[in-house]
């Protein structure tokens, strides 16, 4: 059953991005306040203006203070959420609805991760005692698995599976080089993707995420409302969000091709936004490569493929930045970077420069500009295969 949803009641009138990257020299507070104060210039309000605040970060705060104390907030509501690498979708969701429900007129959602300089690599957070039953292996490790268990499903040998591979990191390191926010601005070679180091099974250097500090903001207010802000907002189409039962490492029927909790927020989401074909519909989508071969799988969880064929897809440019449905247009985690709390509202960031026309000339998309599609998708994850929660969200540049 999917939820009633909020399709057009509440409105983004201004984002901020930072770049993403190894921000040795700058603290969470500078990350927060350039991303806060981009989006408080971009929607032409102060501080002042904004009624509550929703934070999303993994481990680079504990408390709304985090937030309250950077942007020098007097006594306004700050609400700290975390849903793993999905924290930042979690504070977008959480704040729009907090403005549909009428409880605030303008309220922001900015996300946030310090992980360069830490001390550790990859995700933070404490390890929580458990049964015994849950999976010891790294991230890429478990991601890997991906990777033998599609090409066994639909028979693609490890060739082929390597080229596909390479090929989708070539493609995010692309458009990762035309975005001067990116991590990674360089594009790279197929044969230096292929022939990197590995990680873990198939995967290499270059099939896996960037570590990365970074923050990212949106400012949202009723839909009725927008125009007093800009002239160009983006609307709420859809929020879905689906946690699965974490059954999957125990599961002897689970086969690592599908994330199911990615099925389920896709079908809540385009039932909210009334999407029945999202690949002819959808103008762009920006999904969550932690790994080259989780955007594979994604691309058929959300209807972007037939199951067994966005191997060829990919292949073919399908998801290129001028193929017929641009996925990562930014560079996706893999160039982009994934400080985690601000990942999910840096997609959405991307969708607000892509559909109101404001992408510089190199990665205007043609589906937008040309075609005249109006709607963005984004797609947030967090955790493994078989256990994870997963966001979606669609944003349109028209009513309707």
């Amino acid at each position: 059953m999917a939820s009633r949803g909020i399709k057009d009641q509440v409105a983004i009138i201004g984002m901020g991005c930072t770049k993403f990257g190894e921000h040795w020299d700058r603290g969470v507070d500078d990350l927060l306040i350039d991303a806060a104060t981009e989006a408080y210039d971009s929607a032409g309000v102060t501080a002042d203006d904004v009624d509550a605040y929703w934070f999303g970060t993994l481990g680079s705060g504990v408390s709304g203070l985090t937030v309250s104390r950077a942007l020098k907030l007097d006594h306004k509501p700050v609400t700290r959420v975390e849903n793993m690498c999905a924290s930042g979708s979690e504070a977008f969701r959480n704040a729009c609805y907090a403005v549909a429900s009428g409880a605030y007129d303008v309220v922001m959602a900015i996300g946030a991760e310090k992980l360069k300089d830490n001390g550790m690599s990859g995700l933070t957070g404490a390890v929580i005692p458990d049964d015994g039953t849950k999976r010891t292996l790294t991230a890429p490790a478990m991601f890997s698995l991906l990777a033998p268990a599609y090409a066994e499903k639909y028979g693609v040998d490890e060739t082929e599976m390597k080229d596909v591979l390479t090929r989708i990191a070539w493609k995010n390191h692309a458009n990762g080089a035309k975005n001067p926010r990116a991590q990674f601005q360089k594009e790279v070679s197929t044969d230096t993707i292929c022939n990197a180091p590995l990680v873990a099974g198939q995967l290499g250097i270059f099939d896996c995420s960037g570590v990365s500090d970074g923050s990212a903001a949106a400012i949202i207010c009723r839909a009725e409302d927008a125009h007093k802000y800009t002239d160009n907002p983006l609307y709420v189409k859809a929020l879905a969000f689906a946690a699965g039962p974490a059954a999957g490492p125990i599961d002897p029927d689970y086969d690592y091709t599908t994330f199911d909790e990615v099925v389920a927020s896709a079908a809540d989401a385009y039932a909210q936004a009334g999407i029945t074909d999202p690949r002819a519909e959808i103008a762009m989508a920006e999904v969550h490569d932690c790994f080259t071969p989780t955007e594979l799988v994604l691309m058929e969880d959300l209807g972007f493929a037939e199951r067994g064929m966005a191997w060829k897809e990919s292949l073919a440019g399908t998801f290129d930045l001028d193929g017929d449905l641009p996925v990562n247009p930014d560079g996706g985690l893999k160039s982009f970077g994934h400080p985690i709390g601000a990942s999910g509202l840096r997609m959405l960031f991307e969708c607000w420069l892509q559909l109101r026309g404001e992408a510089p000339e190199e990665r205007t998309i043609a589906s937008v500009a040309e075609q005249g599609k109006t709607l963005g998708l984004t797609h947030n994850l967090g955790g493994a295969p078989g256990e994870c929660v997963s966001f979606v969200s669609v944003v349109g540049s028209e009513l309707g």
